[in-house]
């Protein structure tokens, strides 16, 4: 349902637009709208039209983010990057990622209409991949601007066997280019993301909004199982090496060990099975398991403890253990000033919030690699994410926005622009 301008509240705008963007879906439960997919490129326009409507000139560089500047960005003046990511996993919400997009976009758009001009360039981008569910690679567009993106990605595929150069040829970009998408450090501000919080700690403390102190450091394996197939009505229990089998016992250390530790968390998400056929002995399962912590060291300590472990429960059982990391990113710290400017913001607006560290790995995580990095965390009902019934309220949406309006329009006087926090 359209919500009318002139009658609704900013939060009430916000949750229409979101609403909209959340049409951009493969058929099905919740929101599945893939890095490079044909929901991607419908988006695109819609977003184009917000970006536009906040005075901002766009493109769509070739990353597969849509980039929307304003005049002082365009002019090389120092710019401050807002954004977040528009893919989203199968399945998921329409608030992670989408609502870091579509605030800033409605905060600038009535920023402009009350006439107030920012004196700092302000960039708005919409990443193509975030969730690295599609290629087995993630912060593509995040890595090019902070000119960490590593050429060899490309040459991943998906599980249909396009490759990620494909499929950002077919959203109509070149991909050759994003080498040259890195920003210069010396004109880049910070870099700000609003984002539902993906946690219980802001309902649980009855607040509106949360400030980020830090992000979790993440690692992905992938582990092999490898028995032998067989006839599974010929061939005898005793004796069988079957890797489904082998694996779930491995599936079940993995959480036991999880289980026992206070510091950090894991996930073992995907399975998969070969031959997968009704009457025949798993010969080989294919499984991931993804560790985050924001220390290294524990994460680190955990590794070494869960990958040992498997080892044995395969040699009982006749089976070969193949692990290989899939992925790793460092945990990183929110800066300073940008903490405590959002803080400052909070409390212009009469509003309490918390300082809390994100269990979820966001852009930020390469981001921190060309500039300062802040978030500003949103309340979302049973702190559900990553599901259909992901859900914010309209009050909450419109205490973030009055709070990153606060934050753009008073910069200048809470913090030093470059980075040093005022007296």
């Amino acid at each position: 349902m359209t919500v009318s301008a002139e009658t609704a509240s900013l939060g009430e705008r916000l949750l229409s637009r979101l609403d909209q963007a959340a049409t951009y879906s493969r058929p099905g439960p919740g929101v599945t709208r893939l890095y490079c997919s044909e929901e991607h490129r419908r988006l695109l326009l819609l977003l184009e039209e917000w970006m536009t409507l906040a005075g901002l000139e766009v493109t769509l560089d070739a990353a597969g983010t849509l980039v929307g500047r304003c005049p002082r960005a365009r002019a090389g003046e120092p710019t401050l990057i807002l954004g977040s990511h528009q893919d989203s996993v199968i399945e998921g919400g329409k608030y992670d990622g989408m609502l870091g997009v579509a605030l800033p976009l409605l905060a600038l758009e009535t920023l402009r209409e009350r006439n107030i001009d920012l004196p700092f360039g302000v960039e708005v981008v919409a990443f193509g991949d975030e969730e690295g569910v599609r290629f087995p690679s993630t912060l593509v567009g995040s890595r090019a601007l902070a000119g960490s993106f590593d050429p060899a990605m490309l040459d991943g595929r998906d599980a249909d066997g396009i490759s990620l150069r494909e499929a950002l040829t077919g959203l109509g970009v070149d991909p050759t280019r994003i080498t040259e998408l890195a920003r210069d450090p010396a004109r880049v501000l910070g870099f700000v993301e609003v984002h539902i919080e993906q946690g219980p700690v802001l309902e649980q403390e009855d607040l509106a909004v949360g400030v980020v102190t830090s992000l979790t450091g993440i690692e992905r394996h992938h582990i092999r199982v490898t028995g032998k197939a067989g006839h599974a009505g010929t061939t005898p229990m005793k004796g069988r090496h079957d890797a489904l089998v082998g694996a779930a016992e491995m599936v079940v250390e993995i959480d036991r060990q999880l289980n026992a530790r206070d510091d950090m968390v894991g996930v073992v998400g995907q399975l998969e099975v070969r031959p997968n056929a009704v009457n025949v002995i798993p010969a080989q399962v294919t499984f991931s398991l993804e560790l985050r912590s924001p220390q290294r060291v524990t994460r680190h300590d955990a590794r070494r403890h869960i990958l040992a472990a498997l080892e044995p429960i395969a040699a009982a059982r006749g089976l070969q253990c193949d692990i290989s990391l899939a992925y790793e990113a460092e945990g990183v710290e929110c800066a300073p000033w940008l903490i405590e400017s959002l803080e400052r913001a909070c409390r212009e607006c009469g509003e309490p919030s918390k300082r809390l560290f994100s269990g979820a790995g966001h852009d930020g995580l390469a981001m921190c690699d060309l500039t300062d990095i802040g978030m500003l965390f949103v309340r979302c009902r049973d702190g559900l994410s990553h599901h259909p019934d992901e859900a914010i309220t309209a009050d909450d949406a419109d205490v973030a926005i009055r709070v990153i309006m606060t934050w753009l329009s008073r910069l200048d006087r809470f913090s030093d622009p470059v980075g040093a926090p005022s007296d």
